[in-house]
């Protein structure tokens, strides 16, 4: 009576599938880390439904005008003005919308207004 398997178990690992899932948590912890240096910027898709989570709205145009909510602001008076507009607001939102020869400098300083403020800010894009 014969009673010896004839299958052989391989003692070998292949790690490749460990490898891929350690290298997907990494990346998911490095999407979910916050980070507090970090401006928290929404940039919605170009195809996506827009948020109605808008507050207020900022515009730059290639004058460098500043407009809140399609009023004329000076660049000096535009935190005052974010900061009556939104001071009751339970989560406050801005959408900027900066012309395409805007200088990125112009949009930073509304982004770090927004960042010193603790708003949000969504930049608003011309869908594809």
């Amino acid at each position: 009576m014969k009673l010896k398997g004839r299958n052989k178990v391989s003692p070998e690992f292949s790690m490749s599938s460990m490898t891929d899932i350690v290298f997907l948590l990494l990346v998911f912890f490095m999407l979910t880390s916050n980070s507090p240096n970090a401006l928290d910027l929404l940039l919605p898709k170009a195809k996506g439904k827009s948020t109605n989570t808008q507050n207020v709205s900022v515009s730059i145009n290639k004058n460098l005008d500043i407009f809140v909510d399609n009023v004329k602001v000076k660049s000096e008076f535009v935190e005052t003005e974010l900061k009556r507009r939104l001071k009751d607001v339970d989560k406050p939102t801005i959408i900027l919308r900066a012309e395409k020869s805007v200088p990125i400098d112009n949009a930073v300083n509304i982004m770090d207004i927004a960042n010193q403020n603790n708003y949000k800010v969504i930049l608003a894009v011309r869908p594809e």
